[in-house]
Parts: C-alpha cells; structure tokens; sequence
C-alpha cells in the first residue's frame, strides 16, 4: 500500500455496493483515517492493493490484520462490483490465505461476514475456512470462520502424498 493509491480505496470505500455487507459507507474522516493505519501497521499486518495483472487496474483491497479481539488476524477483502464473479477473488485470496501461513508463520486465520453475503460464504468455505460460530456485529448476524494453519499444512501433506 502507497499513499498514491488514496484514490482507489477511497472508491472502493465509498462505493455502495461495496459496503452493502460492510456497514454502509463511511465517513471521508474515517476513511482517511483507515487508509493513515494501513501504511502505518506493523506486520503481520498487511494490505494488498489488488491490480489486474494485465493492466494495472485497480480491483480490491486484501487485507490480513488483527480482529477484532485483537489475539489473532482476519482475512478481509472488498472487491470492486465489475470484478464480482469472475474468479478473482478466489485467486487472491488463495494467495493471501498461503502467505499468511507460510510467510507470516500465523496458526490460524479467521474472516467474518454477514450471513446475509452468500457469495462470501461460498467464497470463504471454497478456501477450506470452517464456520465456527455466529454471532450479533454490527446490528446484523455475522458468521465466523476460521482456517488453522496445522490443519492446512495436513491437508497439504495428505494430497502431496495422493498425488505421489
């Protein structure tokens, strides 16, 4: 993350359909003040500007930080609307997920979504997150899921071996 890149998450952060399932729109002050934490957090906190490898457009922001009981990290995204359903997501946050993992040695990973984001759900299930729990955030019903890392690395061990 650049302080160019201002621009484009200010977009992401402003639009509505984005932010359908992320609490509606913010205000400019507390975007600034997001963007200000993610060129300033320390790892393993991490920001991804998300571009189009092709051309350099702009589609999402990924992100791995604390959550919020601040003990373990989220894996967070918001993509723009044109880029839904297309399989980019999937793409990057397989990427991300391994870097957190494998790069940033973290146990585990959770992301939370509202039960409402179907596609979200799907997405996050796709990437061998588990729901553990549902809980009230935010005036609506979030569902939590989560991604040990020990788990992972078997399920890597045991298709390494099929595959063999």
């Amino acid at each position: 993350m650049e302080h160019e890149h201002y621009d484009d998450i200010y977009s992401l952060y402003s639009n509505k359909s984005v932010r359908t399932y992320l609490g509606g729109v913010p205000e400019k002050n507390e975007i600034d003040a997001s963007f200000k934490r993610m060129l300033s957090s320390p790892i393993p906190n991490t920001f991804f500007y998300i571009t189009l490898k092709a051309t350099k457009e702009f589609i999402g922001l990924v992100s791995i930080d604390e959550y919020h009981e601040k003990e373990i990290y989220e894996l967070s995204y918001q993509f723009l609307p044109q880029y839904w359903g297309k399989g980019y997501a999937f793409e990057v946050l397989s990427e991300v997920r391994d870097y957190g993992i494998y790069r940033l040695k973290l146990t585990h990973l959770v992301a939370e979504t509202q039960t409402a984001n179907i596609a979200s759900c799907r997405l996050l299930e796709k990437l061998g997150m588990q729901k553990i729990k549902e809980l009230e955030r935010f005036g609506q019903t979030q569902a939590v899921y989560e991604l040990r890392g020990n788990l992972f690395y078997k399920d890597l061990e045991r298709k390494e071996t099929e595959i063999c």
